[in-house]
């Protein structure tokens, strides 16, 4: 990742963003890759399920909540062999066939030019890596908190809490108040406002009258719509 340089302009401002949903369009390939490495355990994941209990969760949080339960040493060797499958399954299919939001590599870019820009994902590293060079984007992100990072995924804070951590050890100028969140599911609305971070959402996953339960400061309906807001925010 790029070392952080803050520009004259707008020293107190960062933004943290979330990736899958947000700037990536690939829920359905995680969805694809979950059940494809499940029929295994002749599990199946419904669209329904995953839309309204899974979709914010990281690869372990998934089968952690879809594996009947087991003696715990081997279920954790079952858990890190399907996170390691499913992520060799994305990554064959991700390399070919990944999408991004319209206005994805201009929002962040035009959150760079306010300050550091950080990726808080459940996603793994070496999948938002991969996606950040499909998207010529790498050089806008200072720094990544992927899934590897944490114990538990959103809606737990501790992402974010990372992410703070790191932005107060080398942006010690830049205040929790002036960071933003940009969030696309509820458990990562929840995941921000437990960090005491305030957030904006965009209606990719979830529609509006959702997210608004949610409580996040400002909704857009895409990211291409979001990208102005962010180039000219005071914090």
């Amino acid at each position: 990742m790029c070392p952080v340089i803050l520009p004259d302009r707008a020293q107190q401002l960062a933004t943290f963003f979330d990736f899958n949903g947000v700037l990536v369009d690939d829920e359905h390939l995680h969805f694809s890759c979950f059940n494809e490495v499940l029929s295994a355990y002749n599990i199946e994941i419904s669209q329904r399920q995953y839309d309204e209990t899974l979709l914010g969760f990281d690869d372990r949080g998934v089968f952690d909540a879809l594996l009947p339960s087991a003696e715990r040493s081997l279920r954790e060797a079952t858990i890190a062999s399907l996170i390691r499958t499913k992520a060799a399954v994305y990554m064959a299919r991700a390399a070919a066939d990944l999408s991004f939001f319209a206005g994805a590599r201009e929002a962040l870019a035009a959150a760079a030019q306010r300050g550091p820009v950080v990726v808080v994902s459940g996603a793994l590293r070496a999948e938002i890596e991969l996606a950040l060079s499909l998207l010529d984007a790498s050089a806008s992100v200072a720094h990544i908190v992927a899934a590897e990072d944490v114990h538990r995924c959103k809606p737990d804070p501790e992402g974010y809490l990372l992410a703070l951590g790191w932005l107060r050890a080398t942006a010690p100028e830049v205040p929790r108040s002036a960071v933003l969140v940009i969030e696309d599911s509820l458990a990562g609305v929840d995941a921000a406002h437990a960090a005491s971070l305030g957030v904006w959402a965009v209606a990719h996953s979830y529609p509006e009258e959702q997210l608004r339960a949610h409580h996040p400061k400002k909704i857009f309906a895409t990211l291409a719509e979001l990208v102005g807001s962010l180039a000219t925010r005071s914090a």
